[in-house]
């Protein structure tokens, strides 16, 4: 079995420094968070179910040179994923973002994303031919 190869990785830090038993790693097609020194909880949230991302810099944070990049993802067991404190967070977002796109380009996802991907409130049935005959009323 081939070892995984990691594109960027971290530690939560505290002040500035890497004080911290909380790892974050990410690979070509993953995002690994893993927590703990005796007791080792470790997730992971595949990049193509990878829906926003965010950044966050609080004022002690900046002053430290860390921020906080937060996941949100489609993923049932971890739909948001915090990387706390971390060294570069635009430049770290930046690369999530580019290894997203390359993910879901990757699956061809593109096509789900734009026609709705099942994410819409309106039934399946339910598509621009039928609402054209319906008026403001029925609707």
């Amino acid at each position: 079995m081939e070892p995984i190869q990691y594109l960027w990785k971290d530690r939560k830090r505290h002040f500035g420094l890497p004080l911290s038993f909380t790892r974050f790693r990410l690979s070509e097609d993953r995002l690994f968070c893993e927590k703990g020194f005796f007791n080792i909880k470790s997730d992971e949230v595949l990049l193509y179910r990878v829906r926003d991302l965010q950044l966050n810099l609080k004022l002690t944070q900046r002053i430290f040179g860390v921020g906080t990049v937060c996941v949100i993802s489609s993923d049932q067991s971890l739909p948001h994923l915090d990387l706390v404190n971390i060294k570069h967070p635009r430049q770290v977002k930046e690369l999530i973002h580019r290894s997203v796109e390359q993910a879901k380009d990757k699956r061809r996802m593109r096509t789900m994303e734009v026609m709705g991907g099942g994410d819409t409130d309106c039934p399946e049935e339910m598509d621009a031919a039928s609402l054209d005959g319906m008026d403001d009323e029925t609707l």
